[in-house]
């Protein structure tokens, strides 16, 4: 049974590593039009790669890498009957979550994430879960095909999804296991020279010594591809020195990434450091010293500067999306005829 917060999951936090794949959709209800947001939109990936996205306000759904155009009409016919599908279903969740809760108004939001991944292994998994307001509220255990409840509000929903009648849980099973794995093996093959590009980092070390006799080290790898990567600061080529500030993995426009690493250290005579970079790309463990008469090349400065307006953005645009307006939840009595969602999320 894994849990990822779905906010996490959105954000684009998760790794997939080696040659293996995962295939995601996240499908979004708004409560407020007059937001900038729109009122429904499902998102697709492809391990880091953004393949398609659909909204209310379009009505239409949009391939983005050239190559999803050879997904050919089926796909692309079942994706629109399904964000179709779902839309009114989202518009009357996001309303009985506010109603769960006690919420007359403000900024709600209904969220389902599912996908299937294959490792290089050959193994498969898959994933369900469903959130409201930023917070997991129920997940599927898949291998018994079982919905469960995280919250309280939650618990009606799956006792009727789950039950002899209905089985919603083992239907789900059944397309993560089967038709997703079947639908990531075709899209990958169409995609494998983009989403298996291997690009190698440049890496970038710098020191600024502060009047506490400290020393603050950051270390900007960045230019690579494929977004998995281990950066990690080592005093006298042996000692690895706990990050206490690691900015996420962002992305460039130009399809590759960048994650700036920083550690403070003593101020003193006869220690090295060096920031230790290991990447799908390299044969072996890019290892870049610092010397302390180093300055801060402005390819730096403008490297930070961008890291630090993408994570405003992402930040942003995750609390925007993912987390209430305003502060606690209130719960209310629990209804026998009312789901916490209303429709259980079929593929």
């Amino acid at each position: 049974m894994k849990m990822i917060p779905l906010i996490l999951l959105i954000l684009g936090l998760s790794e997939v590593h080696g040659d293996g794949h995962i295939l995601r959709y996240y499908y979004s209800g708004f409560s407020e039009t007059g937001s900038g947001l729109p009122e429904f939109s499902v998102v697709a990936f492809m391990d880091d790669k953004k393949i398609h996205w659909y909204n209310s306000d379009t009505g239409q759904v949009h391939p983005v890498p050239l190559w999803m155009e050879k997904a050919g009409p089926v796909y692309w016919d079942r994706q629109l009957r399904k964000a179709k599908y779902y839309q009114p279903e989202f518009r009357n969740n996001v309303r009985v979550g506010m109603r769960r809760f006690n919420q007359t108004e403000g900024f709600h939001t209904a969220q389902w994430m599912f996908g299937c991944e294959l490792r290089d292994d050959g193994s498969t998994d898959g994933f369900t879960q469903l959130g409201y307001d930023g917070r997991d509220v129920i997940f599927l255990d898949i291998d018994r095909g079982l919905y469960i409840p995280i919250i309280h509000e939650a618990q009606l929903s799956t006792q009727e999804w789950n039950s002899p009648e209905v089985k919603w849980g083992k239907k789900q099973k059944d397309y993560l296991e089967n038709e997703c794995i079947e639908q990531l093996k075709k899209l990958s093959e169409y995609g494998r020279e983009d989403l298996e590009r291997r690009v190698p980092p440049e890496v970038k070390v710098w020191g600024h010594r502060q009047s506490d006799g400290v020393t603050r080290l950051q270390c900007l790898v960045y230019g690579f591809h494929p977004r998995p990567v281990d950066v990690k600061w080592v005093r006298n080529g042996e000692d690895h020195l706990p990050s206490d500030e690691m900015s996420p993995i962002l992305p460039h426009p130009d399809g590759t990434y960048q994650i700036r690493v920083s550690v403070e250290v003593p101020t003193r005579e006869g220690d090295t450091y060096s920031c230790h970079v290991d990447h799908s790309s390299l044969k072996e463990i890019l290892i870049v010293n610092w010397e302390p008469n180093n300055g801060l090349p402005i390819t730096v400065i403008v490297g930070v500067t961008i890291a630090c307006l993408v994570v405003a953005v992402a930040v942003i645009i995750g609390i925007s999306l993912y987390k209430k307006r305003g502060h606690g939840y209130k719960s209310t009595n629990t209804s026998k005829t009312e789901s916490q969602f209303s429709t259980i999320p079929e593929a």
